[in-house]
């Protein structure tokens, strides 16, 4: 008995050390992450600072993978090339109602619009024009970066509450962020909902400033990590080293303390001069970033809403019930 024992013992400690060595030989999670632009996003270079961060290399690695927008990441998520997706509100919704992931939960925020005296989208008549108010852009040409997304919803909705109706009182166009200004300067279009960093240089053309997304829509959480339930159970103690990780890079680089390094370090990613942006950039003139991550449920539950409302969504969507702060939220506590 004592032999079978201590053989059954033996077993069961042989099979313990071939887990842990199987678990080592796997090893660190590779977190693959969508980001569209920067520095509205940090993703590509958030995690280049390693020396401050506690759990790199160990139990995860970073993968930045860029898109061109939402829409293509939803597709991504759905095939598992993708493990946390970049979303407006306008894609999270769209991705549980077309791509039916139901299972899909709101995870950290990335960057919010019109939150206290922070940045808010702009939409923009040209130099000349003769549009003072919203109900003069009746029978208008009106252009933004894609219908159904943040920056059209804001707009039309702003519209709806001045008695416009898209098609019946304007229209709409797509044009990419880079190249509106131009359309709006040559007289191509009437009005542009642009936003930083491609404003300023509107401006300085004479462009004027007619409403914000920040009227249309109050607070907006325009930008957020999203991933699916299964992912975030399987890997439930490394994405809690990854989000403390994640909210102490945060930390680093929104402290004022540093923001000579960190602009240097966004300069070098997108091969500009520090000058670029040196006037906005982690300042008011910048979107708001919640140094703790946490998801405004609050705004995503209200721009969804207003989503639904507009024609852009054939489902109502429980925005609480597809929210989960306790990743961020654990990682605060562990940096208390």
């Amino acid at each position: 008995m004592r032999a079978l024992r201590a053989g059954v013992l033996g077993l069961a400690v042989a099979g313990l050390l071939l887990g842990v060595q199987a678990a080592t030989a796997a090893g660190p999670l590779k977190v693959r992450i969508g980001w569209v632009v920067t520095p509205a996003q940090l993703t590509p270079f958030l995690f280049s600072k390693k020396e401050i961060l506690k759990h790199y290399g160990k139990s995860y690695t970073v993968d930045p993978i860029h898109f061109r927008g939402s829409a293509p990441q939803i597709t991504a998520l759905a095939a598992g090339e993708l493990d946390i997706a970049a979303f407006s509100y306008s894609a999270f919704a769209l991705a549980i109602q077309n791509a039916g992931m139901k299972d899909l939960k709101a995870v950290a925020d990335v960057f919010q619009d019109g939150v206290g005296d922070h940045y808010s989208c702009e939409y923009m008549v040209g130099p000349k024009s003769p549009i003072k108010s919203v109900k003069d852009l009746k029978d208008k040409r009106l252009a933004d970066n894609g219908i159904g997304g943040a920056v059209d919803v804001a707009m039309r909705k702003l519209l709806r509450d001045h008695g416009l109706e898209d098609k019946r009182d304007y229209t709409v166009t797509e044009i990419r962020f880079p190249n509106m200004g131009a359309a709006l300067i040559e007289g191509k279009v009437d009005l542009i909902g642009t936003l930083m960093p491609f404003a300023p240089g509107v401006k300085k053309k004479g462009a004027r400033v007619l409403f914000t997304m920040k009227d249309a829509m109050g607070p907006s959480q325009m930008i957020f990590w999203a991933a699916r339930q299964p992912f975030l159970d399987k890997n439930k103690a490394a994405l809690e080293d990854f989000f403390e990780d994640h909210q102490r890079a945060l930390r680093w680089f929104l402290d004022p303390k540093n923001r000579k390094e960190a602009l240097q370090i966004i300069a070098n990613f997108t091969k500009k001069k520090v000058s670029a942006y040196e006037s906005w950039v982690f300042t008011s003139r910048d979107f708001y970033r919640n140094p703790k991550g946490t998801v405004n449920v609050e705004a995503l539950a209200n721009n969804v809403k207003a989503q639904r409302e507009l024609g852009f969504l054939k489902i109502d969507i429980d925005v609480p019930a597809h929210v989960d702060n306790s990743f961020v939220e654990e990682a605060a506590k562990r940096l208390m």
